[in-house]
């Protein structure tokens, strides 16, 4: 009896935790990151305040779950990309899952700025909290992806003693934060740069700065990837799959 009290205690408050997150998403949606507030959250699920804070003490914590939770949402979608593509190369399957990154991106263009953007004023999170292992999983969707690629098709690398110290040091740092076992310093480089252009890309497309170019930023972002490609041996069929 007392473990089926708890379980139902324990659904009732997770399902409390998905409202409260999905009307905090809804906030940023409608708002932006600065909309976010305990206080309308509670009036709008009927609750009171000191309700609320009995799930998330402080708006900081409330934040730090949106931005797990939009991490996760993000992660699911390019596992599930990578998972229709399991017949095909894995470079095929990256190149796959950052045209699923874009896709979301511009479809979640309030959660992306979460993600990705500015952080709130006066906001922080902890080194090691949800939002940060949440993100790792998110990175480690690529990360595997790329030590599959090396491990079955390396390519050409600047040796390590060719790499200006400085950055040596930031990759061989990296390389140990991101888990990807030991892989030459010239492979991360690979690795970052890829990420550089393809962050940089989508960036400037969700954010609106590429529109003094072009109003369909699809093209150069396709352009994008054959670059990427070039850089990590993978090798682009012309048109998209």
């Amino acid at each position: 009896m007392d473990t089926a009290a708890g379980t139902r205690r324990e659904r009732l408050r997770g399902s409390t935790l998905d409202e409260i997150l999905g009307v905090a998403r809804r906030q940023l949606v409608a708002g932006g990151p600065t909309a976010i507030s305990l206080r309308a959250i509670a009036r709008e699920m009927g609750m009171t305040a000191p309700a609320l804070y009995r799930y998330f003490e402080s708006l900081d914590k409330l934040i730090e779950a949106l931005v797990a939770a939009c991490y996760d949402d993000l992660t699911a979608e390019l596992e599930a990309e990578r998972d229709r593509h399991l017949d095909q190369p894995v470079g095929v399957r990256m190149i796959e899952c950052s045209r699923a990154f874009r896709r979301w991106a511009l479809a979640h263009a309030p959660e992306f700025s979460l993600l990705f953007g500015t952080p709130i004023p006066d906001v922080s999170t902890e080194p090691e909290g949800a939002s940060e292992e949440a993100g790792r999983r998110f990175g480690a969707v690529f990360g595997a992806m790329f030590v599959e690629l090396w491990a079955t098709r390396p390519f050409a690398v600047p040796a390590d003693d060719e790499i200006e110290p400085r950055l040596a040091e930031g990759l061989r740092e990296c390389r140990t934060k991101m888990g990807i076992g030991d892989l030459p310093l010239g492979a991360v480089l690979a690795y970052m740069s890829s990420w550089v252009k393809l962050y940089g890309a989508v960036t400037m497309e969700v954010f609106g700065h590429l529109k003094f170019a072009t109003e369909d930023g699809e093209p150069l972002f396709e352009l994008t990837l054959r670059e990427i490609g070039t850089t990590l041996g993978i090798e682009l069929a012309q048109g998209r799959s």
